[in-house]
């Protein structure tokens, strides 16, 4: 990870967060200010098509107050960062987009992060952030939300830092964030690859796309993340598609802080890679550790040459929870301390899954089977009918599954992330 992680993200900003309500300006209405690469003018109004603003100086320097509206020309691409220090308000958010044709309007670099985020209530939508040297999205502030934004070949896609909380990180792409910031000889402490790596608490990573946080690693040989979770508290990370990253998701903390209450429901994971893993957490032997009460329910998982799930050094049933899920893997199924122990407590608190793998080093739960979960193809994680998926799941308490499919009003669910 990897414990490295929220040493970066500290060291890369310090930045304190800016109040709900802003930095005080001027009083004014509320405006849309239009922003073109190729025919704007930094001395221009802006507020208009064709009066806008060229660069990203003249935005990071202007007063925005709440219910602003900043709009980048579509096709257009600049270098540099994109700073966003005011904020907008709960009912009055300050609002960052695209208008016009063609191509979402890109921030690239090569500079630290593209867009740096430390105001808070603010909506980013239809905006990339591509070839930066941390971070697509480095967030500080809270109550961001972020749509359909497209975060590639960057460190980290997206990085929510300790402290930034409560955001929404939805209907977006995240792609081939596989560079690494640490690779070097020493033990243990290579770090990168994270489609979103989350230090802050209560945050909503929905309905995504995330694929190919994969890089080389000179310690664990490969590394990176969909979703990895360092000093994050009560993040929920819920019907996700995710392809082709090391790992999924692999969680720890620091000393003196907390990993707790994070849930990953309805996500399906897929991997031809070389390596990966489903889920690793650990417990209080581990320096990283321990994890409490991650809850993983209703995933659907098939990575032809990887793992599935590890809870290691004093795991259980208080450290992992697993219900419902579909793990199918080239490798090793899944592991808890009680393999080694064969003391039942230390085992992870695991019932009604389908597991198909080599290896098998837990106790499967009463109602768990070992079987082909009939998958309708190694990307298509539907079920197929007579998979023994169907039917034997408990009701998880969500409304719908990866596809929209409804699930209130059922009497018979089905494990993984797919409703037959």
């Amino acid at each position: 990870m990897r414990k490295l992680a929220a040493v970066l993200t500290t060291a890369l900003s310090a930045t304190c967060l800016i109040a709900t309500a802003g930095v005080a300006h001027a009083e004014r209405d509320p405006g849309t200010f239009y922003i073109d690469a190729s025919a704007g003018s930094d001395s221009a109004a802006g507020t208009g098509t064709t009066t806008a603003w060229k660069s990203l100086a003249k935005v990071n320097g202007f007063g925005f107050v709440p219910g602003d509206q900043i709009l980048f020309k579509r096709g257009g691409s600049w270098t540099g960062t994109l700073e966003l220090s005011r904020s907008g308000n709960s009912d009055h958010p300050i609002t960052v987009g695209a208008y016009g044709s063609g191509a979402l309007p890109k921030i690239g670099g090569p500079v630290l992060n593209c867009v740096f985020v430390t105001g808070s209530n603010i909506f980013i939508g239809d905006l990339r952030a591509s070839g930066c040297n941390w971070a697509g999205f480095e967030l500080a502030g809270s109550g961001i939300v972020m749509d359909t934004i497209q975060a590639d070949n960057n460190v980290a896609g997206v990085s929510i830092e300790d402290g930034s909380n409560w955001n929404e990180i939805r209907w977006s792409t995240l792609v081939d964030n596989n560079k690494m910031s640490v690779n070097d000889s020493v033990p243990n402490n290579d770090s990168g690859a994270f489609g979103v790596l989350v230090n802050g608490d209560d945050n909503k990573i929905q309905h995504n796309t995330i694929t190919g946080s994969f890089a080389t690693s000179i310690d664990y040989i490969y590394d990176g993340a969909a979703v990895e979770i360092y000093n994050g508290d009560r993040n929920h990370i819920e019907y996700n598609k995710t392809a082709n990253n090391d790992t999924f998701t692999e969680l720890g903390h620091e000393s003196g802080q907390t990993s707790d209450d994070n849930v990953f429901a309805y996500n399906s994971v897929t991997s031809t890679k070389p390596s990966g893993t489903f889920l690793i957490t650990r417990g209080a032997q581990s320096d990283i550790g321990p994890v409490m009460r991650t809850l993983a329910i209703n995933n659907s998982v098939n990575l032809l040459n990887g793992d599935g799930w590890s809870c290691d050094k004093g795991c259980g049933p208080d450290i992992l929870k697993l219900r419902n899920n579909i793990v199918k893997v080239g490798g090793k199924v899944g592991y808890d301390d009680s393999f080694d122990t064969g003391n039942p407590a230390d085992a992870a608190d695991e019932d009604r899954g389908v597991y198909q793998g080599s290896v098998y080093q837990f106790t499967l739960g009463a109602h768990s089977v070992k079987a082909d979960p009939l998958y309708t193809s190694a990307t298509d994680l539907r079920l197929k009918a007579g998979s023994p998926a169907i039917g034997r799941a408990e009701n998880s308490g969500y409304a719908y599954d990866l596809a929209d499919k409804p699930l209130t009003g059922l009497t018979s669910w089905d494990s993984g992330a797919y409703q037959h």
